[in-house]
């Protein structure tokens, strides 16, 4: 067995070497370019939001409750009446008040939420509550609806994607390839945040015979954006 010892290390000493040669040896890396293109389109806004108040304050934590649901269950019923606006309340909050050389009091606060697609109606409405309930108009904002947002995004992602194959198309080329084949890729859209009301820290009721609140819905940006690689493939041929 030992005269084989010799023959073994050999065959051993020269497999060490062949993997060192084959590990120094660099191995070839495929091109890879990361490119990104969007589109973006101005949307009409289809869907209005108001918040309105009832506030109160009075000594008597009691009466000032009183007014404020009075005011609040009347509001609600006119709002119910209207055909297409969706009602909500809520931010419901009683508290004391204390300044310096002042009784003490009791605010008490509740929101109405508005939202619909017929401006007209909506603001009429607001304009109604904030004369007949004494109602304080919080805030009021235009948005896109999630179904005419998703169908603007879809058409969106088409064009994007054929901007970035163009983009990958002419980056191909200016590299020297004549194909290139699509690596890992993304699709983002923007990321929509539902309306929320801006509080301003106090307003006075709309008085009686006021001219009705004034509405124009604007439009939404909406952006698609594809990010991805591009593999390039077939390099062309050098020139002799």
């Amino acid at each position: 067995m030992n005269r084989f010892a010799p023959f073994l290390l050999a065959m051993l000493a020269g497999a060490l070497a062949c993997t060192s040669a084959l590990a120094d040896t660099p191995v070839p890396t495929t091109p890879v370019i990361t490119l990104s293109a969007a589109a973006t389109a101005s949307v009409a806004n289809d869907r209005m939001h108001a918040w309105l108040r009832a506030e109160a304050e009075h000594a008597d934590p009691v009466r000032a409750a009183a007014d404020v649901n009075t005011r609040m269950a009347k509001s609600l019923a006119r709002a119910k009446a209207i055909a297409g606006v969706d009602v909500a309340t809520s931010g419901y909050s009683s508290y004391q008040v204390t300044e310096k050389n002042q009784p003490p009091r009791w605010r008490v606060a509740q929101t109405l939420t508005l939202q619909g697609a017929d401006f007209a109606a909506m603001a009429a409405l607001v304009s109604r509550l904030q004369a007949d309930d004494q109602l304080l108009l919080s805030g009021m904002n235009f948005a896109v609806s999630p179904d005419t947002r998703r169908k603007a995004e879809d058409a969106l992602t088409q064009q994007a994607i054929k901007a970035w194959q163009a983009r990958a198309q002419n980056a191909a080329r200016g590299f020297g390839y004549d194909a290139w084949r699509t690596g890992k890729v993304t699709i983002q859209t923007g990321d929509y945040a539902p309306p929320r009301p801006m509080f301003r820290a106090a307003a006075a009721p709309m008085a009686a015979g006021a001219p009705p609140v004034s509405v124009e819905g604007g439009d939404t940006e909406v952006t698609v954006t594809v990010m991805g690689e591009a593999v390039l493939d077939s390099p062309r041929p050098q020139a002799r």
